[in-house]
């Protein structure tokens, strides 16, 4: 075969198929020595993964140590053992992990946990005071505001925002300012029955 019948790369097909054979036998070899322990040893030791973050959760100061990228989500769920905030789309579209911070309503699989060191974060856990539901909570069951049940914390998280920023006057605003919680199930108006109801005992 001339080089002008493989493009003139000046390659044979034997050279190309030796060379092919090679570079795979180097990737199979790298991956050996990178799954071998005494390799990865040997290796020069990296920079800490990890950053230290305070978590005001709840009322309680809370230190972990967290991989930068790590979410707010991930490090409840994870790493506090508060597995009330569900993950739904991951994606921040559904509303199912809503939770507080600093008052403001927030969904936490977007909201990196580092970017919320030192601020006050409230989850579905904290609402309950003293053994006594919440009104919203309360009123949710009241109403039958739910059925699966998956989304009911961030639905509740952000109705109590939404109550507190004052726009549960009407089915129609409550269904508008609740739009970004998404319930599956389509319990939604008892979920706006369960607001309304619960924004006059706020």
């Amino acid at each position: 075969m001339s080089n002008a019948d493989n493009g003139g790369a000046g390659w044979s097909r034997p050279d190309f198929l030796h060379a092919a054979a090679a570079t795979t036998g180097g990737i199979a070899v790298a991956k050996q020595a990178a799954a071998d322990p005494a390799a990865r040893q040997a290796r020069p030791a990296a920079a800490s993964d990890t950053v230290p973050v305070t978590l005001r959760v709840n009322g309680v100061a809370r230190q972990v140590a967290l991989d930068p990228r790590t979410t707010l989500l991930d490090a409840l769920r994870d790493h506090l053992d508060l597995t009330g905030t569900k993950k739904g789309c991951d994606m921040g579209a559904c509303g199912a992990c809503t939770v507080h911070v600093d008052g403001r309503r927030v969904v936490s699989c977007l909201t990196l946990a580092a970017s919320v060191d030192g601020k006050d974060i409230t989850t579905i856990e904290g609402l309950e005071q003293n053994g006594q539901l919440h009104p919203v909570q309360a009123a949710f069951l009241e109403h039958d505001g739910f059925q699966c049940g998956y989304c009911t914390p961030g639905q509740i998280m952000s109705a109590v925002a939404l109550i507190k920023e004052g726009r549960a006057t009407s089915p129609e605003t409550i269904r508008e300012f609740m739009s970004g919680n998404i319930c599956r199930c389509g319990a939604y108006p008892n979920i706006v029955a369960a607001i309304k109801a619960a924004s006059g005992r706020v």
